[in-house]
């Protein structure tokens, strides 16, 4: 079963909103990030302000479909890079209540959709897909 076309077209541009809102909440409120970045990086906070460029910089490549197919395995292995943050704030999460607990642990399989998403916005854009 195919989605409906208008929901492929609209893909890539969801999800760089998505990308738009993230990215831009690292430069906001850097230390909810900062703190989650592990101990073995250095810099958190340079961390966080590159990871917000970098998710920015994804969301304009998915905007425009010269750049759309690789910006999208570009947001893909973005999604995994940063999975070690989810992780570490699920399992630092313990003296927090128990709706954040939820919510952070709730988090760490939304991003096996989200890799997903950006590989399915790659492959729909690629040569010869009619796309």
């Amino acid at each position: 079963m195919t989605s409906p076309s208008w929901l492929r077209c609209a893909s890539p541009y969801l999800l760089a909103g998505l990308l738009t809102v993230t990215g831009t909440a690292h430069f906001l409120a850097p230390r909810p990030y900062a703190q989650i970045i592990p101990e073995q990086l250095p810099s958190p906070y340079g961390l966080v302000y590159a990871s917000g460029v970098v998710e920015l910089l994804c969301a304009a490549g998915l905007a425009f479909p010269r750049t759309r197919r690789a910006t999208a395995w570009a947001t893909a292995v973005l999604f995994v890079a940063v999975f070690p943050a989810n992780v570490k704030m699920a399992l630092d999460s313990t003296d927090r209540s128990l709706p954040y607990q939820v919510a952070v642990w709730t988090r760490l399989p939304i991003q096996v959709p989200l890799i997903w998403w950006a590989i399915a916005i790659a492959r729909q854009d690629r040569p010869g897909s009619g796309a």
